[in-house]
């Protein structure tokens, strides 16, 4: 079954950091890129970053450039998002998402981040 599983969210205090993790499985899942999206509460859902498997580019979302970075292990089929400082507008819902090769796009379940101001 191929899924993608977040981990490293919580609670932490404005203008401090956090990293998320994010594992694809099958092993042998083929990997166009990966990416994460968030959601606050009462928007909609919205594109963070991005990145490409084989080629190791990235785009991010222009008010989270400079302070968050998407980073990737291929042997291990998990991406990063180290964030730093934080502002309570970035608490969400944090959702890692896989694009294999061939078929559509996988969601995780998302991990949540809180920032207190």
């Amino acid at each position: 079954q191929e899924q993608v599983v977040e981990s490293g969210g919580g609670l932490v205090e404005a203008g401090g950091s956090l990293r998320l993790s994010c594992v694809a499985s099958p092993r042998s899942l083929s990997i166009a890129d990966m990416a994460w999206s968030r959601q606050a509460p009462g928007k909609e859902r919205e594109f963070v970053t991005r990145i490409n498997w084989i080629s190791g580019s990235t785009n991010y979302a222009d008010d989270v450039k400079g302070r968050f970075t998407i980073s990737k292990d291929n042997a291990k089929n998990t991406v990063f998002l180290d964030m730093k400082s934080l502002k309570p507008e970035d608490t969400a819902i944090y959702y890692c998402t896989a694009k294999p090769l061939f078929g559509r796009r996988i969601w995780g379940q998302g991990t949540q981040v809180t920032v207190s101001s």
